[in-house]
Formats: structure tokens, C-alpha cells, sequence
């Protein structure tokens, strides 16, 4: 009966055992008290325990009838005063959480494990930060937790850098695709960004099994940009937003996706000169600014004409000496506006009727709009309410319009060759425009 006192409640004992002395029983030797020493484990183990248990306390919740026992161990150790107490008050306020938001899709990434291991969570009410890419050149490191999902991010963010909420802004958080360096991903606002990580890194683990060279230093990168043009929502635009946005449509106009005349493009340049390095320097290097904020087709001009159109924007340039950031972001979008389509997404589709072989499907607010490939023409636009369905149909994107007749309602198939991904995209976009108007 000694031995098994010795067994079970040793000095190796994790649950202090007190085993009052009686006739019966025998004191330890020397040999097995130093026997038993050895069966201490040493700090580092516990501490990797509760790591453990800090990852495990955001991915689920224990059975019903061991959560109690859960609660009251993590209820005995918590103790701010010091390390291992402390991972015990992250770890109640971690199962708090998950019990209200949920458990998880997936399990912990790379970079929410590395969280956990380098720093005390309990230092930190959002243990987890990750960069958020801006179109102007900038970002901002944005904390988050294991139950934070999409939309408490982008609040997050938003607070930060002054914007709206995305109802209004008609902005959203994209991340690249692992496979492809030409595609990306609207995050939906009801899911964990953790998951997104999580289920990010498999797919390049995965490729990397089979890759001949596996890109271990590829990353997810988040990109918050605007995604809906609202127009019933822009007169309360931040300053913040107006600028983002003057980003976002040259970089469209540069890609050829704005039908723009030579003095439009020279005004618009100016005022991007003036946002990016301010007042005009006679040092500055027009033909570099030239280069950067100029459509392709004026780049690759004879010499003579290339000096006379860097005379034309220093000339403008100069002219908005003083200017301030904010007051050429509103002209900038001033002189957008004008365009019908403004704000529209644009992607590009073969026409599987009619005579047009290729053409732009521009999406905003208003509705679905085909656009002549070469100059951007408007060539018919079909308002939401006029749409009866879209969607993929068979590899293509389809869309179906009624049209009101004297005493019947007919309808037409609209057909166009497009990439699968592309598909998927024009079709939530177009939902979420019905939704949000």
C-alpha cells in the first residue's frame, strides 16, 4: 500500500497530493527521492502546456460535461503576477469568446502559433497583427485575435485610419491567391480571418509537396481597397476614402480601363504630382513623373512631342502650388465623376452573340453595361430590376434580361466567354450591388 502512495502521490505529483504520515508507512531513500526529482518536469514543459491550451481555447469548446472542470482549472492558476498565471487569464478570456462567437474551420496557422510562442498573449487584448496594404503606397498593422471574423477587422482598420463603415464606403478586404499572382479574394465579412490565414498556408504547403521549388517566403498579402460605388453615400466621404480612391482610379486609368482625352489625362497627372510629392521643385524629374502617372499610349511618343507634353504638366503642376492633399483629392474626383462609369468594375469578355467579338462588362450601381472594347462606348446597359438571373452557365457567364413587349414579357440570353474566377467574381459583385441598393 506504501508503493502505491509512492506511485500517485510522490513529489512528482501535478496535483499536490498530501499523504499524512502513519505507523504503516515508509520514508523515502535517498536513491528514490533522487529518483523521483528526476520526474519533475522542468518550467519550459508547463509553459508549453499552456501554450497549448491558450491555441486550443480560440479553435473549440470541450464537451459539455468538461467545460466546468475546464473553467475551474483555468479559474485556480489564473494569476496576473506571473507567467504561467497569465497565460491562465488569457486562456478564460479566450473560452469566453469562444464560447460566444464559435468554434473554428481550421487549424491554427503558422503565424498565429508563432504569436503564441514569441510573447505572452496576455500582454496584448489582440495577441495576433498582420499588415493591411493601401493603394497609396502605405499600410497599417492591425491587431487581431482567434475569434476575430473579417467584419471586426475591417472595424478595427477603420477606426485606425479614419474611414466609414463598408456599408457606406463601399470598401473591402481583399487577399492574393496562393496559386496566382493574377487573382484575388474578397474576403466575406462573416468568416475568421484566422481560418483565411490558416487555409491560405495549406494551399502553399500543399504546392509545395509537389512543386520542384516550393516558395516557402510567399505571403498573404491583405489588400483594403474600394469594391462598391455608391453614389448615394459619397457627398460623406472622409478624407481618407476620397484619397484611396484617387489611388484606386489611376491606377485603372493606367491600365487602360478609363477612355480619357490628352488634357483630362494632363490635368489628372498634375493633381496626382501634387498629392504624391507636393509643390512643384525645378529638381523634380519630369520625365521619371511622367512614367509613373501616365497612360502607356503617351509614354511611347517621339521625343519632340514626350518634351512637350513634360512642358504642359510642369505648367500644371506648378499651378497648383499650395494645394493641399485633401483639396486635390476632391478636384481629382471631381473631374472622374464626370465619366458616366465611374467607379464601375470593368472586366473584360468575348461575346458569344451579336457582332461584337470582345468587350468590357462594366458593374456599378445603376446596373450592367456592355462598353465597346476600343473606345469604351457605351453599347446597351440593362438596370437590375430588368435582370431575371445571371450566374455561370457552362463555362461561361450568363445573363438573362426581360424585356416588356406590347401584351407579353420576353427574355434574352446574354452570353460571354470568361475565366472561371472572373465568373465568381462578376457574379457576387452583381448580388452584392442588388443587395446594397
Amino acid at each position: 500500500m506504501a508503493n502505491v502512495q509512492n506511485l500517485f502521490c510522490g513529489g512528482s505529483s501535478w496535483f499536490g497530493c498530501d499523504v499524512s504520515s502513519t505507523s504503516t508507512s515508509t520514508s523515502l531513500s535517498s536513491s528514490d527521492q533522487s529518483v523521483d526529482a528526476l520526474r519533475i518536469p522542468p518550467h519550459t514543459v508547463f509553459l508549453q502546456g499552456w501554450q497549448l491550451l491558450a491555441l486550443c481555447t480560440t479553435l473549440f469548446l470541450p464537451k459539455q460535461k468538461y467545460q466546468w472542470f475546464l473553467k475551474t482549472h483555468l479559474q485556480r492558476n489564473a494569476d496576473p503576477r506571473n507567467e504561467i498565471g497569465k497565460y491562465g487569464v488569457f486562456c478564460q478570456r479566450s473560452l469566453e469568446r469562444t464560447m460566444h462567437c464559435g468554434g473554428r474551420e481550421s487549424r491554427p496557422s503558422r503565424m498565429e502559433v508563432l504569436s503564441i510562442l514569441l510573447r505572452n498573449p496576455y500582454h496584448h487584448s489582440l495577441p495576433i497583427s498582420i499588415p493591411v496594404h493601401l493603394l497609396n503606397g502605405t499600410y497599417e498593422v492591425v491587431g487581431f485575435d482567434g475569434q476575430t471574423t473579417v467584419r471586426e477587422f475591417i472595424q478595427t482598420l477603420n477606426q485606425q485610419i479614419g474611414m466609414r463603415d463598408v456599408k457606406y464606403s463601399g470598401f473591402a478586404l481583399f487577399t492574393n491567391d496562393p496559386s496566382s499572382k493574377d487573382i484575388e479574394h474578397c474576403l466575406q465579412l462573416n468568416i475568421k480571418l484566422c481560418d483565411v490565414i490558416s487555409k491560405w498556408e495549406k494551399v502553399i504547403a500543399d504546392q509545395g509537396l509537389t512543386a520542384s521549388k516550393p516558395d516557402s517566403h510567399k505571403t498573404i498579402r491583405l489588400v483594403y481597397k474600394n469594391r462598391l460605388s455608391l453614389k448615394g453615400h459619397s457627398k460623406l466621404e472622409t478624407d481618407k476614402e476620397k484619397v484611396l480612391l484617387v489611388y484606386q482610379l489611376h491606377e485603372n486609368i493606367l491600365a487602360g480601363r478609363y477612355a480619357i482625352s490628352k488634357e483630362v489625362m494632363l490635368e489628372l497627372t498634375s493633381l496626382m504630382c501634387q498629392i504624391e510629392y507636393g509643390d512643384y521643385k525645378p529638381a523634380s524629374k519630369n520625365s521619371m513623373v511622367l512614367d509613373k502617372f501616365c497612360p502607356k499610349r503617351y509614354k511611347d511618343i517621339p521625343i519632340e512631342k514626350k518634351i512637350t507634353l513634360e512642358h504642359k504638366l510642369v505648367t500644371k503642376w506648378s499651378g497648383l502650388s499650395g494645394r493641399s492633399l485633401a483639396e486635390c483629392s476632391r478636384l481629382y474626383l471631381a473631374v472622374a465623376r464626370k465619366w458616366p462609369f465611374f467607379g464601375a468594375q470593368l472586366f473584360v469578355a468575348k461575346c458569344k452573340y451579336g457582332h461584337h467579338n470582345q468587350a468590357w462588362i462594366a458593374i456599378n450601381d445603376d446596373g450592367f453595361s456592355i462598353l465597346d472594347y476600343n473606345s469604351m462606348e457605351l453599347v446597351e446597359s440593362h438596370d437590375y430590376k430588368s435582370i431575371v438571373t445571371f450566374g455561370g452557365c457552362r463555362d461561361d457567364f450568363m445573363i438573362v434580361i426581360s424585356k416588356g413587349e406590347e401584351t407579353k414579357t420576353s427574355t434574352v440570353k446574354l452570353i460571354f466567354t470568361m475565366s472561371t474566377p472572373k465568373i465568381l467574381e462578376i457574379t457576387v459583385l452583381m448580388a452584392n450591388y442588388i443587395n446594397a441598393i
